[in-house]
């Protein structure tokens, strides 16, 4: 009996040519009973008094963007426990596979794979009398090269007709990320949003690569878009640095990102750099606490902790013993802080310019709601549109040069002594200045990197 099986790997190729899909990697699973394939987007329909299933296979786990589209009838409905314990009702249909030389019938559940390494498993159900499964071997009835795959894939590629973007951020549904992604698309290019803790790398000196979910080869991308969180810079620079190594274009560099997020390292650089900020002190140890509010002028003045974002960890002492009792509470949790001058005569006002590539492409003033000092939009400030000096324009053009971004949110407040740089954000929302100023800066950020690029469409 065991002399008429053929021996099976634990990877094979299968071909179901009644659902249209020419080649289909599985996992030889002969722990689980029915074999199982990706699919999204079900449609039940009825045809001549049957039900039937529509829905679509992404057979190539390394390209995303290939969408069949299948149909067959509903033999059943079943209850599965999936990996992580949780119950649900999959959709069951019959329909013949080919496996090297044989063709059969199986059973298959339609399940989303996408976080599974295989895009099919092929279970006991269709392995017995037939085949025996050596775990040790892969591909043993029949092997599809990287140019087979791709030609018989090639009537579903899409010809290419604009860049291939990343947004590489958490959050899909904020304003700022969606608007990014309309206007990529508006302009004709391909888009993914790829969320910062999904993708991994694999550092190899020959063939280094960037995954995604379920080992989803990130690969061809022309550029990507980081609007990396506070909580996730330093992975999220990590990620941006294996990008620019496999040589795509990253609209803000990791080193960029670090120095603005590096509220200290941030300040020295504006210093170093002859730009003006607000007189600023940092100290460690508390006993020099009463000379550090001396040296910033004293009462009222600002403390920040070093990566506060968003107005986010930043206090208004109004006395100098209000100030020392602050500073001396974060040093005790060993916190980092700056200690900032306050300056009054900005009456909780300050002004937010949107650089891009060089250029200042909007400006907005932002006024700090009653009893507030701190005039960010998500600490309930209120924007306007303003017409900045050409002293601010050069301040704002300078403080996004020295720390080399491409994009950038600058706050300058106005002083006594001229236009202060209060801090550069690497990841500006777009929300509050789009609505005060009535532009476009989603499609100014797409635009750059097409000029970045030298992209003609």
């Amino acid at each position: 009996m065991l002399d008429n099986l053929q021996i099976i790997g634990s990877e094979e190729w299968c071909v179901f040519n009644d659902l249209g899909i020419p080649a289909i990697k599985a996992r030889v699973d002969s722990g689980a009973k029915t074999s199982s394939i990706q699919a999204t987007n079900f449609k039940i329909v009825i045809k001549g008094g049957h039900e039937w299933v529509k829905f679509e296979v992404s057979p190539l786990q390394e390209n995303r963007s290939i969408a069949i589209e299948c149909q067959a009838r509903l033999v059943d409905r079943r209850m599965v426990k999936s990996s992580s314990g949780i119950s649900e009702e999959r959709l069951v249909i019959k329909t013949p596979v080919t496996i090297g030389d044989s063709t059969f019938e199986i059973e298959l559940t339609l399940a989303n794979r996408d976080t599974m390494e295989f895009r099919m498993l092929l279970g006991r159900e269709a392995l017995n009398d037939r085949f025996i499964v050596n775990p040790a071997l892969n591909y043993q009835l029949q092997s599809f090269e990287d140019s087979e795959v791709n030609k018989k894939y090639a009537p579903y590629f899409k010809e290419k007709t604009g860049l291939k973007i990343a947004l590489l951020a958490s959050n899909p549904n904020l304003y700022s990320n969606k608007r990014i992604m309309e206007a990529a698309e508006a302009r004709g290019h391909e888009i993914d949003f790829l969320n910062v803790e999904q993708v991994y790398m694999k550092l190899d000196a020959h063939s280094p690569e960037i995954r995604y979910r379920g080992g989803i080869i990130l690969k061809d991308y022309d550029a990507v878009i980081p609007r990396i969180k506070p909580s996730v810079t330093f992975y999220g620079c990590a990620l941006i640095r294996q990008f620019n190594n496999l040589g795509v274009y990253c609209q803000n560099s990791a080193e960029a990102i670090t120095q603005s997020r590096d509220k200290l390292f941030a300040s020295q650089l504006f210093s170093k750099n002859d730009i003006h900020i607000p007189i600023t002190g940092f100290a460690k140890s508390p006993m020099d606490t009463k000379d550090l509010i001396k040296m910033v002028n004293g009462a009222p003045l600002i403390i920040k902790l070093l990566e506060s974002t968003q107005g986010k960890g930043v206090v208004l002492a109004e006395t100098n013993k209000a100030a020392e009792s602050v500073i001396n509470a974060f040093k005790s949790v060993n916190t980092n802080i700056l200690v900032q001058e306050f300056i009054k005569e900005a009456n909780g006002q300050d002004i937010r310019c949107f650089v891009v590539n060089g250029r200042v492409v909007a400006s907005m003033q932002r006024q700090a709601q009653k009893g507030e000092f701190r005039a960010n939009i998500h600490q309930g400030g209120t924007a306007s549109i303003i017409r900045i000096t050409a002293d601010e324009k050069k301040l704002a053009l300078k403080a996004a040069k020295v720390l080399n971004l491409a994009v950038a949110g600058v706050d300058i407040i106005r002083s006594n002594k001229g236009p202060l740089l209060l801090e550069v954000n690497s990841s500006p929302g777009l929300e509050g200045i789009e609505n005060a100023t009535g532009k476009d800066i989603a499609n100014a950020m797409i635009v750059a990197i097409e000029k970045r690029l030298k992209f003609i469409g």
